[in-house]
C-alpha cells in the first residue's frame, strides 16, 4: 500500500452521486484508500441506479433504484442536496450553495442533463425523463393511460414510447429527421427500426419538427396540431458541465470536461469520469464522448488507481450500451465511423438480427438485436481487434468467434 497516497489525511471529494461517482469511492475503499471520501450530490435522494428510470420504475414496478450499498460501513461520507456551483483548482477549494468544500483530489462525475425543448419551459404537462422525480412525476400519466407525444425518436424516446404502450397510452413520436436512431446508427440500419412503433402501436411521425407546445396539445410546423395530455421530451443530452465555468478545466467542443488516458483534466489532482468526460482513445483514434452505464462503471477503477497511487493502464475501453425496447433487447459494442464497412448478419425484418462494422477487415463494432450471443463474443473480438472473414460473418448459423479470417 502506498502510505503517501493511503494515508488517512488525504481528502478525495467526487462531485456527482451517479453511478460514476458513486463507483469511484467504492472502488477506492476496495483499493484500500484509508483518506477522506466525500460524495456530493445534487439530488435529495439516496444515490441510485438511473437504467430502471426508464421501466420498472416508471410502470410502478418498483418504488426506486436505490443503490445497495452500506456507504456507512465503507466510511464514504454521503452530502446529498448540495449544489456545486464552482471550483477554484489553485485553492484546492469548491464552492458550494452551503459554503466551500476542500480536497486533495477531485473527481468531476456530474454526469449528463437532458436538452430542453425551446419554448417549453412553464409549459404545464411538459416532461423529462433524468432523475428519480422526473420518472415519479410521469408515472401518474401512464398509470392513468394518458394521450402522449414523444419529442426524439433516439434510445430516450423509443423506451419511454415502450412504457407508455405497454401501459395502454396513446403514443404519438416525432421526430425531426427521417428515421429513429438519427444521431446514433446510419440509415440503413435504423430505418428498420421504424417498423417497431407501427407493431407496437405507437405513430411514429418522422421529418416533423415541433413548432411550439401548448397545454393539452403539440404543434408541428407542418400546421398539424397533436393533442398531448403528456409530452415527454427526448432529444438528447450534454455534459452538466457549466458550473464549471471559470475554473480554467478545459472544456471539449460538446462542453464535456477533457481528460487524458487516465482520466485526469487539466488541472492538478482533478479527474473526471462518465458522462461528463471525453476520452482519447488509441484503440479508434478520436476521443470519445460516452453516455452509457458501462462507462460509468469502468471509468472509476482507472481513477481509483491513479489516486492510491498506482499506475493503471491507459483507459480505453470497448464502449458498450443496450436498450430494451418494443419487445426488443438492442445491445451496441464498440465505435463505428461512416467509413467502416457494414456487414449485415441476419434479416432486419426478423424478430433477431445483428449489424457488424469492420475496419481493415478488423471488427469494430456491433449492433445486436436479439442475439445475445452475438453481442458477448463481440465485445472480445472488438477489444483483440480481430481481423473477420466477411464471408462468414454475414452467415448468422456461424459463430462470430468461427467468423475470423484464417
Amino acid at each position: 500500500m502506498s502510505e503517501e497516497r493511503k494515508r488517512a489525511g488525504q481528502r478525495v471529494v467526487i462531485v456527482g452521486a451517479g453511478m460514476a461517482g458513486v463507483q469511484t469511492a467504492v472502488a477506492l475503499r476496495e483499493r484500500g484508500f484509508t483518506g477522506t471520501v466525500t460524495v456530493l450530490g445534487a439530488e435529495p435522494h439516496q444515490p441510485y441506479d438511473r437504467p430502471p428510470l426508464s421501466k420498472a420504475v416508471l410502470l410502478g414496478n418498483a418504488e426506486g433504484s436505490a443503490f445497495d450499498i452500506d456507504f456507512e460501513a465503507l466510511g464514504i461520507e454521503l452530502r446529498l442536496g448540495v449544489e456545486v456551483t464552482g471550483v477554484r483548482p489553485a485553492d484546492h477549494e469548491l464552492d458550494t450553495a452551503a459554503g466551500p468544500v476542500g480536497y486533495d483530489s477531485l473527481v468531476l462525475a456530474t454526469g449528463a442533463e437532458p436538452m430542453r425543448l425551446p419554448g417549453s419551459d412553464g409549459v404545464p404537462g411538459v416532461h423529462l425523463l433524468r432523475t428519480l422525480d422526473d420518472a415519479e412525476r410521469l408515472r401518474p400519466v401512464l398509470a392513468e393511460r394518458h394521450d402522449v407525444v414523444v419529442v426524439g425518436a433516439g434510445w430516450i424516446g423509443a423506451e419511454f414510447a415502450t412504457a407508455a404502450r405497454d401501459a395502454g397510452c396513446a403514443v404519438t413520436v416525432v421526430e425531426a429527421s427521417g428515421r429513429p436512431l438519427a444521431g446514433a446508427l446510419p440509415a440503413e440500419v435504423a430505418a428498420p427500426m421504424a417498423a417497431w412503433y407501427a407493431e407496437a402501436g405507437a405513430e411514429l411521425r418522422t421529418h416533423a419538427r415541433v413548432a411550439r407546445v401548448e397545454p393539452g396539445a403539440v404543434f408541428l410546423d407542418d400546421g398539424s396540431r397533436l393533442p398531448a395530455d403528456a409530452v415527454v421530451v427526448g432529444i438528447g443530452a450534454r455534459p452538466a458541465t457549466a458550473w464549471l465555468a471559470g475554473s480554467g478545466i478545459e472544456l471539449g467542443v460538446h462542453r464535456e470536461v477533457v481528460t487524458d488516458d487516465r482520466l485526469r483534466t487539466s488541472a492538478p489532482d482533478v479527474y473526471a469520469v462518465g458522462d461528463c468526460a471525453s476520452f482519447p482513445s488509441g484503440r479508434y483514434g478520436e476521443r470519445l464522448l460516452v453516455h452509457h452505464w458501462d462507462n460509468a462503471v469502468q471509468g472509476p477503477r482507472t481513477v481509483a488507481a491513479a489516486l492510491v497511487g498506482e499506475a493503471p493502464e491507459a483507459y480505453d475501453p470497448v464502449p458498450y450500451f443496450w436498450s430494451e425496447q418494443f419487445g426488443r433487447f438492442v445491445q451496441y459494442a464498440g465505435h463505428h465511423a461512416a467509413a467502416d464497412e457494414l456487414v449485415w448478419r441476419g434479416d432486419p425484418a426478423t424478430p433477431s438480427w445483428t449489424v457488424c462494422w469492420l475496419r481493415d477487415g478488423a471488427l469494430v463494432a456491433v449492433l445486436a438485436v436479439g442475439r445475445p450471443r452475438d453481442l458477448a463474443q463481440s465485445r472480445k473480438l472488438i477489444d483483440a481487434a480481430t481481423p473477420m472473414d466477411p464471408a462468414l460473418v454475414t452467415d448468422p448459423a456461424v459463430p462470430l468467434k468461427k467468423a475470423v479470417r484464417a
